[in-house]
């Protein structure tokens, strides 16, 4: 059975449609979403199958993977990793924005990623995802969508040909608009050096 493809407000997201995503996500299904960035992928943090669904599509293992926890506030942040005082000084100033911050592995990081010792966290500035983890109440598993097979657009942006190629593969493909095309700037904060590990959307100035 083909995906949804469901049109949402990006700047006003219609409450009734945020529910039907979440209530997805909550069955254990996968859905493709905007961010301030580009389009990602993404499951409930808690629903192991999801995650071993994702990696599927993906083409790897659950444990060898480089997903990113989708965050609403630096206080979700705090459940799922360890986050210094200089760190969280810094994320405080710079998110919600285009940055994925990586920080040491907290208590709280799912079983099917324990062996990770380190997470990627983001707070994307876009209306859509961020209120589907609001009512959601806890992050998201994320993942970019990539098109290996594009030489031009490492990133594709239009939806509709994002779902075109993922209809058979995940459940709702969300419909907000043209993505962007640049990643976000990847940032590792498991110290106070800050040393950035991918120059992407964002500006990083300490």
């Amino acid at each position: 059975m083909p995906a949804e493809f469901l049109k949402i407000h990006p700047q006003n997201p219609e409450p009734r449609k945020i529910q039907q995503v979440v209530s997805c996500l909550r069955d254990g299904g996968v859905v493709i979403y905007p961010t301030d960035t580009i389009y990602a992928m993404g499951c409930d943090i808690h629903n192991a199958r999801a995650v071993e669904r994702i990696a599927r599509i993906k083409g790897i293992k659950p444990q060898k993977n480089d997903f990113s926890f989708i965050c609403y506030d630096l206080s979700h942040i705090t459940d799922y990793a360890k986050v210094s005082n200089a760190a969280f000084k810094v994320m405080k100033r710079l998110l919600p924005g285009p940055f994925t911050f990586i920080l040491e592995a907290g208590y709280r990081v799912p079983k099917v990623l324990a062996n990770r010792k380190t997470v990627g966290v983001r707070i994307p500035n876009h209306p859509i995802a961020r209120q589907i983890v609001f009512e959601l109440d806890h992050p998201i598993i994320t993942t970019s969508i990539k098109d290996y097979d594009d030489d031009i657009m490492e990133y594709p942006n239009d939806p509709e040909i994002i779902f075109e190629r993922f209809q058979h593969q995940v459940d709702i493909v969300i419909d907000g608009g043209l993505g962007g095309l640049i990643p976000s700037t990847v940032i590792n904060a498991t110290d106070d050096d800050f040393e950035i590990i991918r120059e992407g959307a964002g500006v990083f100035e300490i």
